[in-house]
């Protein structure tokens, strides 16, 4: 059976880059209750918002016209939650590295919350940490909470719960 390990993410600047590499699925499960890592900031671009914009068809003024921002508060233009949300794959590569199983998938979310604006030429990172892992059909799913932070803000822009499952 050939190796099955996100093979759609090989080519990933990011993924050598992990701070944190797993030898498999048991070494995951003794991290439960620490951090995994923080990422390096990542910027927040006018261009990567308005390419997600296009990608998802969300063209919601106050993400695409900086003159809309500022009339709804936000200073400008800003992100998308769900684009904030949707770097969560990308960040996790930076946090750890898994091997030695033979399937890792997004599993799901067991909560989301978007608490503070994300606006253009801002910087965000990602905390990872480790909250739970339960036992499943072939392996175990994991709950990582996902606290996305913006440079120079004390509340983050989101928490959230993810849930990976991996394969032995």
């Amino acid at each position: 059976m050939p190796d099955r390990r996100f093979l759609w993410c090989a080519w990933s600047p990011w993924l050598h880059a992990a701070m944190l590499k797993l030898n498999g699925i048991d070494e995951l499960v003794a991290r439960v209750g620490t951090d995994l890592g923080t990422t390096d900031w990542y910027d927040v671009t006018q261009d990567r918002i308005t390419a997600f914009a296009h990608d998802t068809e969300d063209f919601e003024r106050i993400h695409l016209d900086p003159e809309r921002g500022r009339e709804a508060g936000f200073g400008g233009s800003i992100a998308h939650g769900m684009y904030t949300l949707s770097l969560g794959p990308r960040f996790l590569y930076e946090v750890f590295e898994m091997n030695g199983h033979s399937l890792g998938l997004n599993y799901g979310f067991d909560t989301v919350r978007f608490l503070n604006p994300v606006p253009v030429g801002s910087r965000i990172r990602m905390t990872a940490r480790l909250q739970d892992a339960r036992p499943i059909d072939g392996g175990y799913r994991f709950t990582i909470r996902q606290t996305f932070q913006i440079e120079g803000h004390d509340k983050p822009a989101c928490v959230a719960d993810a849930v990976v499952a991996y394969f032995h």
